[in-house]
């Protein structure tokens, strides 16, 4: 069975149809960029004629949609429970929701229609959106007590929502300029905007909720705790890091042209490396000292331990190099995926593969536990589709990855290095690679998608449509 923690309090909790429907939405998003990911690989989308447009609309349906949408929802359930407080306000959680993914599916139609106007109007809707969820969070860790009285997860946490306003605020400026071109007014060059609201998204906002999360999920659910060297890598990670994404953020705003940029840069890339290979050594001596049996999530938090080490390891030298540069804005050229799906894609489905049985068993079987039998957490969901999905995934990850990795070197390098002669169309193998892999990957989607919503079919008190539309008893 999965751990259920005799440590949180799931009195505080909010009503579960709260953090099951951004679950759920989340889930769509993820459907949908998968779809709009495959399509335009494929050949296009409808009157798209910007090649750009389409892979915008792709990178937010997965990064805005589904992943933040993900923490939106995971923070709501978990914050209260973690800290023993009530959620400041469960309207609020609602409406957030309501706000970004109106406002996403908008702005995503937009780029997709290359109605350039709509992009700032569902923009500044989603902006909101963000800006509640970040005020509804701070107000309920800030019932907690002092800000010296957190502990780490609630720092990130903190940290996290301040990065969610600022980058937020980069794009909707970003989104005015496409229609209005406002920055020409500025001395910030567009291109440097970019970088910067890329790096507070995924380094600010996305990973540093990460690390503050995996502090507690990685003891919790090894039953572990954190010794010896744990110590002074979590200092690393939880002073080093953040400080780390605003410096880079800083040193890519003000562009290599601007004094001190570069320094910025370089400062803050090598402290943001140094973050996630000290979280990559915690995350596996948790997993290495595991006292409880292996789990859907433990197995994918596996693959993002050496993830976590191999992207920093191949990252360093090109950002100690040129961290400004635009295609080392997520790390070193050809590990876009080793990030995007190594590291962030399998914290998110380890993660969701305990919080939604999680939150569905203490509602609906934990008041009858040494009453009847019950299910454990890990009956919940289908343990066939859980392999399935996690070899879609994993091969479909690999294959990314080995395609992107060696489409970054020279063709006769690679011809030397595997041993294949000038006849082999070097092109059509990475090709190949990342067609496969990308197929895997949908797959794995599709397959992750019916798992977790067969849990809430069958064992949850409220239907699908009820969580998703909400109802005055399910609210309650």
């Amino acid at each position: 069975m999965s751990v259920v923690p005799g440590t949180v309090d799931t009195e505080q909790q909010p009503p579960m149809t709260v953090p099951l429907r951004h679950f759920l939405v989340a889930l769509g998003f993820l459907l949908a960029g998968g779809v709009v990911g495959g399509v335009s690989v494929l050949g296009g989308i409808g009157p798209i004629t910007a090649p750009g447009l389409s892979s915008l609309a792709h990178v937010h349906l997965l990064l805005a949609g589904w992943v933040c949408v993900t923490i939106m929802g995971a923070m709501t359930q978990f914050v209260p429970v973690w800290s023993g407080v009530e959620l400041y306000s469960r309207r609020l959680a609602t409406r957030q929701l309501q706000l970004v993914a109106v406002g996403l599916v908008g702005f995503v139609g937009g780029l997709l229609a290359g109605r350039l106007a709509l992009i700032p109007v569902f923009g500044a809707l989603m902006v909101v959106g963000f800006w509640v969820f970040a005020y509804n969070i701070a107000a309920t860790i800030r019932g907690v007590g002092q800000l010296a009285t957190l502990d780490v997860t609630e720092r990130h946490f903190l940290i996290a929502v301040g990065f969610f306003l600022l980058l937020t605020a980069a794009g909707l400026v970003l989104a005015v300029d496409l229609v209005v071109p406002i920055l020409r007014a500025t001395p910030i060059d567009r291109a440097d905007l970019v970088g910067a609201h890329a790096t507070l998204a995924v380094f600010g906002a996305i990973l540093t909720t990460v690390l503050g999360a995996l502090f507690q999920l990685a003891t919790m659910f090894t039953q572990t705790d954190l010794h010896g060297i744990d110590h002074p890598l979590r200092r690393i990670v939880s002073v080093g890091y953040p400080v780390g994404v605003i410096a880079l953020a800083s040193g890519r705003l003000l562009g290599p042209d601007i004094a001190g940029g570069r320094l910025l840069g370089v400062v803050g890339g090598g402290l943001v490396i140094a973050g996630v290979l000290a979280m990559s050594v915690i995350l596996a001596r948790r997993l290495f000292e595991a006292q409880v049996p292996w789990t859907p999530m433990l197995s994918r938090y596996a693959v993002l331990a050496p993830a976590m080490a191999l992207w920093a390891l191949l990252t360093l030298p090109r950002w100690l190099r040129a961290p400004l540069a635009a295609e080392t804005r997520f790390g070193a050229p050809g590990t876009v995926h080793l990030l995007g799906l190594g590291v962030i894609g399998f914290v998110v489905l380890g993660t969701v593969y305990h919080v939604v049985p999680f939150i569905v068993w203490v509602h609906r079987y934990s008041d009858r536990l040494g009453f009847e039998d019950v299910p454990m957490i890990d009956d919940l969901y289908s343990d066939r589709l859980a392999r399935i999905d996690f070899a879609c995934f994993l091969g479909g990850t690999l294959l990314l990855v080995v395609s992107d990795l060696l489409a970054t070197l020279p063709e006769s390098a690679l011809g030397a290095g595997i041993g294949i002669g000038s006849g082999v169309d070097v092109a059509r193998l990475v090709t190949t690679g990342a067609g496969l892999g990308g197929a895997a990957i949908l797959v794995g989607v599709v397959v992750f998608c019916l798992n977790v919503v067969s849990v809430l079919r069958t064992h949850s008190p409220h239907s699908v449509r009820a969580i998703l539309f909400g109802t005055r008893r399910s609210e309650g």
